[in-house]
């Protein structure tokens, strides 16, 4: 396939970078809409999403650059060409959260509800953004036939992208976008319900996420590693054990405590990010 979209007065435009940027923005229409259900300020959600987007991204990369610095220590123009692919969702995820913890701290808000309003949107970026590793001929896992890609019933476009070199190659990119995609329905549903507690719908998420990319992970043949250990793997170990515990936690609470779709909850949004609301 051909990473580039277009050109535009000799400046290539990826497919790469405009499928991220457009998961990004249906990302941030939902979640500002989902934020306005809850009446918090339209500046001050826009303000912590645009800033963990940013934080998401460099931390993607840099995630990246240090679990590859032996390729990067002597090709440091490169560390910037993000359109070549090469972000980690992983590490973005931890920049993002921390963004965001920083944020809520600022203003007096609860990470965790923040966190809750922006996991559908995440998973349904992360959907979308994985199309672009396909434009990169990247994130593909290991050989195969075109029999039995025909047999997954893989789509023939996708079949005729894996052909690389003449070796056809597992869609990985396909499964977990397909994995992100039905995600995103889970955790709308799941958010919708009455009695759901802040934090479950992020926990979920965790959960959801971290299950999928553990096992399509086997099959990438160009993961991460870590003493002949794929990272990917190890840290969705951990955010999915995470994940459990706090919704284990969160199930010994009472029925009406915490409720996550509790419009009447009380907050205080610190000087700076509107008035009280």
């Amino acid at each position: 396939m051909d990473p580039v979209m277009f050109s535009l007065f000799g400046i290539d435009v990826h497919w790469y970078s405009i499928l991220i940027l457009i998961g990004i923005i249906i990302g941030l229409i939902l979640v500002e809409k989902e934020a306005k259900k809850f009446k918090y300020p339209k500046d001050l959600i826009f303000n912590i999403a645009f800033w963990a987007i940013i934080m998401g991204i460099i931390g993607a990369r840099l995630y990246y650059v240090i679990f590859n610095f032996s390729y990067y220590k002597n090709n440091l123009l490169e560390i910037f060409s993000i359109w070549n692919g090469g972000l980690a969702i992983h590490g973005g995820l931890i920049a993002g959260v921390l963004t965001v913890i920083f944020f809520a701290r600022k203003y007096h808000l609860n990470f965790l509800k923040l966190l809750d309003m922006a996991a559908p949107s995440i998973i349904l970026a992360q959907a979308i953004g994985r199309w672009g590793n396909f434009f990169n001929g990247e994130a593909h896992g290991i050989a195969t036939t075109y029999t039995e890609l025909k047999n997954l019933l893989v789509p023939e476009f996708i079949i005729e992208g894996m052909n690389i070199g003449g070796i056809y190659y597992l869609p990985t990119f396909y499964f977990e976008s397909l994995w992100c995609l039905l995600g995103f329905v889970v955790l709308i549903l799941i958010r919708k319900y009455k009695y759901i507690k802040v934090g479950a719908t992020t926990s979920i998420y965790l959960m959801w996420y971290s299950l999928g990319r553990f096992f399509i992970e086997a099959w990438r043949t160009d993961s991460l590693m870590i003493g002949g250990f794929k990272i990917a793997q190890i840290i969705s170990i951990v955010l999915f054990v995470a994940g459990l515990i706090y919704l284990i936690y969160l199930s010994r609470k009472g029925k009406y405590e915490n409720l996550y779709n509790d419009i009447n909850e009380k907050r205080v949004v610190k000087k700076g990010a509107k008035k009280n609301v």
